[in-house]
């Protein structure tokens, strides 16, 4: 993914590599390209899926700390 093509691009890529890629990380980075889009509820809820998937305690507050910035 090239940042400099943007986040609807990279959205797009997500969605064109469907399962082929999974994972906490993955709905991470959906939800930060989200909130470059502007849609914070959208992101939240990315945020939301990444926390619920890591097993990482540190990392799962990280995630939540991000949904809750987002209202």
């Amino acid at each position: 993914m090239q940042h400099r093509r943007g986040a609807r691009a990279g959205l797009d890529q997500l969605a064109e590599a469907g399962d082929g890629l999974t994972g906490h990380r993955v709905d991470a980075v959906r939800a930060h390209l989200l909130t470059m889009l502007g849609d914070r509820a959208a992101a939240r809820d990315a945020y939301l899926t990444a926390a619920r998937r890591t097993l990482s305690v540190p990392e799962q507050r990280y995630l939540e700390s991000r949904a809750a910035a987002l209202g």
